[in-house]
């Protein structure tokens, strides 16, 4: 993996949150537009939306939830 392709991992982030972008390992490529913002799924539910019925994303799956886990 190249510098440019590792991704920073915020402490806060749920352990059970994942993105598109963890499972492919390839170089982005500047010609195709895409969003800051991935599409995010919970693992414990396997869609978009957390045990507690909330939206699972990056800003949301945190310390506030009664879902989250600590990543380690």
């Amino acid at each position: 993996m190249t510098q440019s392709a590792v991704v920073k991992i915020e402490s806060v982030r749920c352990a059970n949150l994942r993105w598109k972008s963890l499972f492919i390992d390839a170089e982005p490529d500047p010609t195709v537009p895409c969003s800051e913002d991935p599409i995010c799924w919970c693992v414990r539910t396997q869609n978009c939306l957390g045990p507690d019925g909330q939206v699972a994303d990056q800003s949301a799956c945190n310390t506030n939830r009664s879902c989250y886990e600590q990543l380690e």
